[in-house]
């Protein structure tokens, strides 16, 4: 019964939540004369029915997706992809966090504070100074890089099957705010140039150090994305010179679309094994570098900044673990261990 009543409630809170939406965009498509949109920009709302069920259900938001489908299978800006990713993550994983928050699924609401608050701060800082000096080629690569180092750290924290693991942050302290917070500025950063990147960081830190269930993590990183993409959608819009007038054209034909699949993913997190979505993003990250190596014209500088970024993505995905591992050690030492669970 609490089941059934639980499947309704997120099915009403999604139903909701759409309803509004549509009911808006259709009367600004209408008004706007933007129907002719789809013409062109189907192959986005095929594109984010894939990206928003993607960022709704795993801690990778629909920029994920979207970023290296537009840059690298059809030559789109790195720019017009970046901002597009802010601008439909503002929509797809708003709604799936007014779902998550509706149905009182569980999220770490301390990291998502200091987080959001370190996010704010590191996507305005990187859309105003950093954004901009990064080449195009770069930057997709810089994405595949990042990505690729975050599926091997993801990896490495299902092959123990049977570890401890807490559903809130163990004596959070000084200590613990300032890693979420230096953690938020650096994922916005790199948001402000991919799209996102906020929420696989964190993901990784609550995951890697602090050793929190997955269950946990993924909506804290799904709601944290949410806040982060809306915070640069608006400083760009309003302070920042204004979203790549491409990317409104695609966002119009995408909203109707991520508006279901973001809340329908986070539904389905909560039913099915969370290693079904893992198996799924080490295809399609791998798939993603694999392309972005043969579609690219690589050069040594750009092999070199590649690697360097793998290699220090994979650095700090590993101190992470290491300190995982001496956390839970300290833990047991005073008296904390025992409060957390098992997962197979």
């Amino acid at each position: 019964m609490r089941s059934l009543l639980h499947r309704r409630s997120t099915l009403v809170s999604a139903g909701l939540t759409a309803g509004v939406v549509w009911v808006v965009w259709g009367w600004a498509m209408h008004v706007g004369d933007r129907w002719h949109l789809f013409a062109n920009g189907w192959f986005m709302s095929v594109t984010m029915a894939v990206g928003s069920f993607i960022a709704g259900a795993t801690s990778e938001g629909g920029g994920a997706v979207a970023f290296p489908v537009m840059t690298l299978a059809f030559g789109i800006d790195p720019a017009t992809a970046r901002d597009f990713s802010l601008m439909i993550q503002t929509v797809g994983m708003v709604a799936a966090s007014i779902t998550i928050l509706y149905t009182r699924i569980g999220i770490e609401h301390r990291a998502l504070l200091w987080a959001t608050v370190g996010g704010a701060v590191g996507v305005v800082v990187g859309l105003e100074s950093l954004a901009g000096l990064v080449p195009p080629t770069f930057a997709k690569m810089l994405f595949v890089s990042t990505w690729l180092a975050f599926a091997f750290a993801l990896w490495m924290v299902n092959r123990y099957r049977d570890r401890e693991v807490h559903r809130d942050i163990q004596r959070f302290g000084r200590r613990q705010a300032a890693q979420l917070l230096a953690t938020g500025v650096a994922g916005g950063m790199v948001s402000s140039i991919t799209g996102s990147g906020l929420d696989i960081l964190t993901f990784s830190l609550l995951v890697l150090l602090f050793r929190i269930t997955e269950s946990v993590a993924t909506p804290t990183s799904v709601v944290l994305m949410g806040v982060n993409a809306a915070v640069g959608f608006a400083w760009k819009s309003l302070a920042g010179g204004g979203m790549a007038p491409e990317a409104w054209d695609y966002w119009w034909v995408c909203v109707p679309i991520v508006v279901v699949g973001a809340p329908l993913g986070a539904w389905f997190i909560k039913q099915h094994s969370r290693l079904v979505v893992a198996g799924f993003l080490y295809c399609s990250i791998l798939v993603q570098f694999v392309a972005a190596i043969l579609l690219i014209p690589m050069t040594p500088v750009l092999l070199g900044f590649s690697g360097a970024v793998l290699l220090v993505a994979l650095l700090c995905f590993r101190w992470m673990a290491n300190h995982g591992v001496r956390r839970l050690e300290w833990l047991a030492a005073h008296g904390t261990a025992g409060n957390g669970v098992s997962v197979g």
